[in-house]
């Protein structure tokens, strides 16, 4: 019994000294760079998280900084006004984009020579240009750069690239209709730093038209794996001139490729917020209708049928953070055309783009092949 005794406590000894010796997995040095997008929230509420370190934040705004420190618990001694200063003091790993979409490509300038891996918001760039030059900079000085939209985390989202791709459930695509929406920024109640830069036209690019057509130009992208669409046309309207002079508040955009067309509705009009994406194939329909609710039908079933979707049942990753980490850290290896990818993203500028010409000269744009 001794004996036994014995050799359980040298177990225990050798199991407890193998747990001490193994090397505890590294928090990435995390840097922010602005904080008057409202989705700054995002990174700054996420203090349960491990994979991050926050050791800078970089912000011209000190007032809007040490407001958010306050808010949100970290040091004000991590607040910069020079972002190349805080890049050059602080050593981060990685930098998120919580500034205006114009100031993205000021962004990449500072952190990819010095090799430090970029995530943004939604759009990657205002315009073609400066995502090409984005590109360039992130491919010379090997970085990942990122470009987040709140749909890359929808299970649903996950579960409707599968059902194409992977069974097949629908057969080729033929039309896709995707909303993307709400009853306007100032409606639903921006920051009115937020809403300073996204209601105008060179730090944001555009209003509804970029704000919210960019997601179904992401998602289109992703679902033709790539393809350059042969033409875009576009409508824009300005409903609410008083709320918004120099911005659209409601677009129409219609990409059309050799074999599939996508109608994208982004609008800054509508009497709730809505962000869904209506698939229809040769032979059957998929409705993402939120982030968790599904409809699916195929020419093999004899009534349509709702499908409740979650990270349980399809790989999701519902974190944009985690995502980042885990690219960065070589868990995650992004596809070509991922809808956080660069080839992705600055395809999305090109139609965005295209997509602003058309409605600014009521014709067509036809794509170059």
């Amino acid at each position: 019994m001794k004996k036994y005794f014995l050799l359980s406590l040298i177990l225990l000894i050798f199991l407890s000294n193998l747990r001490a010796q193994a090397p505890e997995k590294k928090s990435i040095r995390l840097a922010i760079a602005g904080l008057t997008h409202g989705h700054s929230a995002f990174i700054l509420g996420r203090k349960d998280k491990t994979d991050f370190q926050l050791v800078g934040v970089f912000e011209t705004n000190t007032e809007l900084a040490n407001k958010l420190a306050k808010k949100y618990g970290f040091d004000p001694k991590l607040i910069f006004n020079h972002l190349e200063q805080m890049l050059d003091q602080v050593k981060p790993e990685a930098v998120v984009a919580f500034g205006s979409i114009f100031e993205h490509l000021a962004v990449v300038e500072a952190c990819a020579p010095r090799g430090i891996h970029v995530m943004v918001e939604k759009p990657l760039a205002t315009n073609l240009a400066y995502a090409e030059r984005m590109k360039e900079l992130a491919e010379k000085n090997h970085i990942y750069l990122l470009t987040d939209y709140e749909t890359s985390w929808y299970p649903t989202t996950a579960k409707s690239f599968q059902l194409v791709n992977d069974s097949n459930f629908v057969g080729p695509v033929r039309k896709v209709v995707i909303h993307d929406g709400h009853q306007g920024p100032k409606e639903i109640g921006c920051d009115p730093v937020f809403l300073d830069w996204l209601t105008d036209p060179v730090q944001n690019g555009g209003g509804a038209i970029v704000d919210f057509g960019c997601y179904g130009a992401n998602l289109m992208t992703y679902l033709q794996k790539g393809q350059e669409p042969t033409s875009v046309t576009a409508v824009t309207r300005h409903f609410k001139p008083e709320i918004y002079p120099k911005v659209d508040d409601e677009a129409t955009i219609i990409v059309s490729y050799p074999d599939a067309q996508c109608i994208i509705q982004a609008s800054w009009n509508w009497p709730f917020g809505r962000k869904d994406m209506e698939i229809y194939g040769v032979s059957g329909t998929i409705f993402s209708l939120d982030k968790k609710n599904m409809r699916l039908r195929n020419t093999a079933m004899k009534a349509e049928i709702s499908r409740e979707i979650s990270s349980s049942n399809v790989a999701i990753y519902e974190d944009p953070f985690s995502y980042f980490a885990d690219v960065i850290s070589g868990k995650v290896k992004l596809s070509k055309y991922d809808p956080y990818s660069l080839d992705n993203n600055v395809l999305v500028v090109k139609i965005l783009d295209a997509a602003r010409e058309s409605a600014k000269t009521g014709k067509t744009v036809q794509f170059n092949k």
